[in-house]
Formats: structure tokens, C-alpha cells, sequence
């Protein structure tokens, strides 16, 4: 069994597989049958995007679920709150302005490279046609009952729900409703006494873990689904469709790098009195875990180690900062799902108004939290967010063959978030940090 473990393909590499397999056979198919032809129309129709389809349903059965669970627990983990005081305050700001600053850093890149519109004219016009959702229609609707309302009072209609049910029942869920009620209700749980609030809690993180899991079994069936959604794509618009996708990689790389060396480096230098070289030499090994894993969670114990033995943070500190950051500072995240759903959008022909591109930003920052620490946490979240702008989700299709390295870049920057969070949140309590790197290995020579 061993053996055959080590024989075994990744599933990312599965996936990268399915990718390149499916946007070659449907470029192929286009090429040399057209795709007016009648036999690849059917197998499309009745084929390859059914499946794909199926992949994309199960995967937004789950995310309200996913939301909700991961949303409730980052908030009532600052339950702590009462005991650490000032230590919760400082980690809840900071992680929200970070949040803040990595998605304007990638609207930035993404309005100013614009990577989905690098393709030509034909291909751009096929996919409004195909992938672009009636936004008029939904926005007509929503504004026949809301033309008398003051700018205020929409913006209160549109973010607090009167019915959390019926939002959750529509087609679309109402996610800046589900996640005003889930921020709202955790808040309210950390101010409860915790002994009527610890079954709740624990059946939160069941159903947590439930759902975590259940993403990984979707994930199994993403190489034959992305086989699938591509070929059914490059089938209809040939091979231009896949310029564009170098310069979303470009994009979300170029943003993780920005916001890493310098957001955190500036952060560190001013907040931390630590030099930013000498931090990131010393947190070298959390960031090679967190590239290797693709996971905050599955970093968390080499996070908690390196940052009390190699940058001094006392133990309390790491165990709350660290503990909920792994869940609730996803910054890498937040970046990416913004440049994705920026990306798709163009890609799509949708021209995302400023307001739209703000409850992007909002989406995004509170996605960050609300998003698992597990690898393609975010896909889900994105599919989601897709529909709330007026893309359809089955996009997502063109980026889930690139998704795992970006995923293994911006888990780096997520866990490098939490560690910056912990050293600012350390010296201002006080805490003596930059303690000497322990010498072992020399005494070892």
C-alpha cells in the first residue's frame, strides 16, 4: 500500500491534466469540426457540460453550509475576547485593514492590467452571449421595488435581511445577508454565557468538518470536471480563449508579491520593529510548509513553533492570534477571489459598475474569514460571489486547472498574515521579540 501511495498522481497534477487535456481536445474539436458542427454541439450539450455542471452544483450546495459554520466559528472564536481584552480588538483591526488592503491591491491590478479582456473581440462577444447572466432582468426587478427607498435605506435593505430562510431559498443565496446574520449572530454567541453555547459551538465545528470534508470528495471528481468544462469551453471558442489565462496568473501573482513584501514588510518594520529581511529569514520554514501544503491549518503547529522560538512571541499570544487567524486572516484569499471575480467578469463581457466592484471588496474581505483553511477553500466562495455579479459560475471551469499553484502562493501569504499579526499584536503588549534563533544545528556540526 505504501507503494501504491507513492505511485500515486496528486490531485492537483490530476487536475492540471484534465486542463490541458480538455482545452486541447475541445481547441482540436473546434479546429477541425467548427463549433457549428451538429455532432460536437451534442456532445457538448449533452455530455461534457453536464457534467461540469454537476461538479459546480455540488460544489454551491455546500457553500452556504461552508459560510455559515467557518464565518460563525472565526467570530466566536473571539470569545477571548473577555479574557485577553486588547489582544482580540488589535488581531480583529488589523486583520480587517489588511483584508482591505489586499483586495484593493488586486481590483487595482486587475482594473489596470485587465487581464480578461486579452482576447480578441469574437471570442469576448461569444462569452458575454454565453456566460453573462441577465443582470438587467435582476436589477429591474430589485429596483421596481426599491425606487422610493433613499441611498441609505437601500444599502440597509441590502445587507440586513428580514428573513435569513427565505434568503438563503432563492436560487441565487443572499451572501452579504447570510454573512451580516452569521457576523452578527457570532458576536452575539461571544457575549453569551459560554456554557449555553458550547453545544452550539461544538455542532458548528462538526458541521465544519463535515463540509471540509465533503469538499475534498467534490475535489476528487474536479480532473474529469474540468476535463469537461474545458473542453466544452475551447470547443465553442477555440484556443484564444486560453491567452488571457497567463495574465491572471500574472496578475494574482504579482498582487501576492506587492501585498507580501510590501504590506507586511512595511508592517513588520513599523508595527513590529523587526526588519523585514531578518523576519522572513527567520519564518522561512512556516513558508515552505505553508507552499508544501497549501493549508493554514495543516501549517498552524509549524507556525506556532517557528513564531514563539524564532521571533520571541510569548505563548498566549501565538495560541489565540495564530489559532484564529488559521481561519479568519485569509488575506491571500481575499486578494485572490477579488482579481478572480474581476478576471471572469471581463472575460465574460459584464462590466462591474464601483458599486459592484465595492460589495466585491466587501464579499471578498468577509469571504477571507469565512473561507476554509484547506486547499481550493475558496472555490466555492468564488462560484458564489460570481452569481451575486452577474457572471456565471460555470467559468470557474477556465481557472481550476491553475488553482493549485496559486492556492499554494496565497496560503503562504495568508500564514505570513497571521505571524505579522501575532509580533504587532506582541510588541504592543509589550513582549521582548527577535530572541536569539536557537544554535542546535552548530552544536550538531
Amino acid at each position: 500500500m505504501p507503494a501504491a501511495e507513492r505511485r500515486a498522481i496528486p490531485l492537483h497534477t490530476k487536475i492540471l491534466i484534465g486542463l490541458v487535456a480538455g482545452a486541447a481536445a475541445g481547441g482540436i474539436a473546434n479546429t477541425l469540426l467548427t463549433a457549428e458542427s451538429p455532432g460536437l454541439q451534442w456532445l457538448v450539450d449533452h455530455i461534457t457540460e453536464p457534467v461540469g455542471q454537476l461538479f459546480l452544483r455540488l460544489l454551491l450546495l455546500l457553500v452556504v453550509p461552508l459560510v455559515f459554520s467557518s464565518l460563525l466559528l472565526g467570530v466566536a472564536g473571539l470569545g477571548d475576547l473577555r479574557r485577553i481584552g486588547r489582544i482580540g480588538v488589535k488581531s480583529l483591526v488589523y486583520t480587517l485593514v489588511a483584508s482591505a488592503i489586499s483586495v484593493a491591491i488586486g481590483l487595482t491590478l486587475a482594473n489596470t492590467i485587465q487581464p480578461g479582456r486579452r482576447v480578441d473581440a469574437e471570442t469576448s462577444r461569444q462569452l458575454a452571449e454565453r456566460y453573462s447572466i441577465d443582470a438587467a432582468r435582476r436589477v429591474e426587478s430589485a429596483t421596481a421595488a426599491a425606487d422610493a427607498d433613499t441611498p441609505l435605506m437601500k444599502v440597509v435593505k441590502t445587507i440586513v435581511p428580514t428573513n435569513i430562510v427565505h434568503s438563503l431559498g432563492r436560487e441565487t443565496p443572499d451572501m452579504l445577508g447570510l454573512m451580516f446574520f452569521t457576523l452578527f449572530l457570532g458576536i452575539a454567541i461571544t457575549l453569551a454565557p459560554p456554557a449555553k453555547t458550547t453545544t452550539f459551538l461544538a455542532a458548528m465545528e462538526g458541521l465544519y468538518e463535515g463540509v471540509s470534508a465533503a469538499i475534498q470528495i467534490v475535489m476528487r471528481i474536479a480532473p474529469y470536471a474540468v476535463f469537461c468544462l474545458l473542453f466544452s469551453m475551447t470547443a465553442r471558442f477555440g484556443f484564444n480563449l486560453l491567452v488571457s489565462l497567463g495574465w491572471f496568473v500574472l496578475t494574482v501573482l504579482l498582487g501576492l508579491s506587492l501585498h507580501m513584501f510590501g504590506t507586511y514588510s512595511l508592517s513588520v518594520w513599523f508595527l513590529s520593529g523587526i526588519p523585514p529581511l531578518e523576519f522572513f529569514r527567520r519564518i522561512k520554514t512556516v513558508i515552505i510548509t505553508a507552499f508544501s501544503t497549501s493549508s493554514s491549518n495543516a501549517t498552524l503547529p509549524t507556525a506556532l513553533r517557528v513564531s514563539e522560538e524564532n521571533l520571541g512571541v510569548p505563548r498566549d499570544i501565538n495560541s489565540f492570534v495564530l489559532t484564529v487567524g488559521a481561519t479568519a486572516n485569509q488575506n491571500g484569499t481575499a486578494l485572490y477571489e477579488g482579481v478572480t471575480v474581476l478576471f471572469l467578469a471581463q472575460l465574460a463581457g459584464v462590466d462591474l459598475s464601483v458599486g459592484q466592484q465595492i460589495m466585491v471588496v466587501y464579499l471578498a474581505i468577509l469571504g477571507g474569514v469565512g473561507t476554509a483553511g484547506v486547499p481550493s477553500g475558496s472555490i466555492p466562495f468564488i462560484i458564489l460571489v460570481l452569481a451575486q455579479v452577474g457572471v456565471n459560475p460555470a467559468l470557474i471551469g477556465i481557472i481550476l486547472g491553475i488553482d493549485r499553484i496559486l492556492d499554494m502562493c496565497r496560503t503562504v501569504l495568508n500564514v505570513t498574515g497571521d505571524i505579522t499579526i501575532a509580533t504587532y499584536v506582541a510588541r504592543s503588549e509589550g513582549a521582548e521579540l527577535l530572541r536569539e534563533i536557537p544554535v542546535r544545528p552548530q552544536v550538531d556540526l
